[in-house]
């Protein structure tokens, strides 16, 4: 899942010298935002990109959807870290780590770990749309690994990328299976525009899930304790706030569903009643009838063939492929062209 323009948190920021933190989101210009949501609210049908899940009650959430049962990808993706962590530091050589959509960097740990075996590692580069997390994260890190210096970046991914610093000896990670979000037009641009940042010979380390069977996927988006329905219904109270909406996320019904031939999980809120929805900043009225669905994400499947082409369509080359245990998730090593 992927993170969302919001405008930055006030408040103080303790000060560490250890800690830098770069807040292009402060700068944003809206109008493209605003754009965005008109795009996708007045489409038949309506939908809206999944980056607006996380403002920090999103982000918080979603830290709860880590801990399902049902949700098998983080636990599945962090023992494949560990599994393959001092392998891919190894082959990297990497002494400062960039985390594209960093959120808790709980998984993180496991290559800082890594690099500190290897006495690799330098600085870390957290990029997150919401500055509560990136500023929490950057504390919890240097309490944890006390040389450790960090850069954050409070910037949207398909925005901002231009402001992660030009460092030596980078290992750039995108986890989570967020590539699966974008669609494959959106994935290969994002990917061209990251190794636009990168050298030639700097290493990506992919996070993507696995092809599987329908009722495992389904059941982790679909979680009984209705934690996912939650997060899901947070996206209208984002969209809210940036557009000046009154929109009612409780007369909104979660529903996730497998769609095979696209090989993507789809998010979707369905209306249970008639009703109007205006979003002044857009100078809209929408009426929104029941039965009538917002599709708020997309969660594309991988196999390495896919993954493969991906990457060479974007400019990267497949360096290695790690599965895990019952195929559940997988971590490409890519190397910039």
């Amino acid at each position: 899942m992927e993170p969302t323009p919001q405008p930055a948190a006030s408040g103080p920021i303790r000060e560490d010298p250890r800690i830098r933190i770069d807040r292009p989101l402060e700068t944003q210009d809206m109008q493209p935002v605003l754009d965005e949501l008109r795009r996708g609210l007045t489409d038949d049908p309506r939908w809206l990109p999944s980056k607006y899940f996380y403002d920090d009650h999103g982000s918080e959430l979603f830290v709860e959807i880590t801990k399902l049962p049902e949700y098998y990808q983080t636990r599945a993706e962090r023992a494949l870290l560990a599994q393959v962590a001092d392998d891919v530091i190894t082959r990297t050589d990497a002494r400062e780590l960039v985390e594209i959509g960093s959120g808790a960097a709980s998984k993180t740990r496991v290559l800082l770990d890594a690099m500190e075996r290897a006495n690799q590692l330098s600085l870390f580069v957290p990029m997150d749309v919401s500055e509560g997390i990136v500023l929490r994260t950057s504390q919890e890190l240097l309490s944890r690994y006390p040389g450790l210096r960090i850069h954050g970046v409070v910037g949207d991914f398909m925005n901002h990328l231009g402001e992660i610093p030009d460092t030596e000896k980078r290992l750039v990670i995108f986890l989570g299976g967020t590539i699966g979000n974008l669609s494959p037009d959106l994935a290969r641009e994002f990917l061209r525009n990251l190794g636009r940042q990168m050298d030639s010979g700097e290493h990506l380390l992919l996070g993507m899930d696995r092809i599987k069977e329908r009722q495992r996927l389904e059941a982790a988006y679909n979680d009984s304790a209705g934690v996912t329905a939650a997060f899901n219904r947070n996206i209208l109270r984002v969209v809210n706030r940036l557009a000046g909406g009154d929109f009612d996320p409780e007369l909104f019904r979660h529903k996730a569903i497998w769609n095979a031939d696209a090989h993507r999980i789809e998010m979707w809120l369905t209306a249970e009643a008639n009703h109007e929805v205006r979003l002044a900043e857009l100078d809209l009225d929408l009426e929104v009838r029941a039965g009538e669905a917002i599709r708020t994400e997309i969660s594309t499947k991988y196999d390495r063939g896919l993954a493969a082409g991906l990457l060479e369509d974007s400019g990267f080359d497949l360096d290695r492929w790690y599965s895990g245990p019952e195929d559940l998730f997988a971590l490409c090593l890519a190397v910039k062209r």
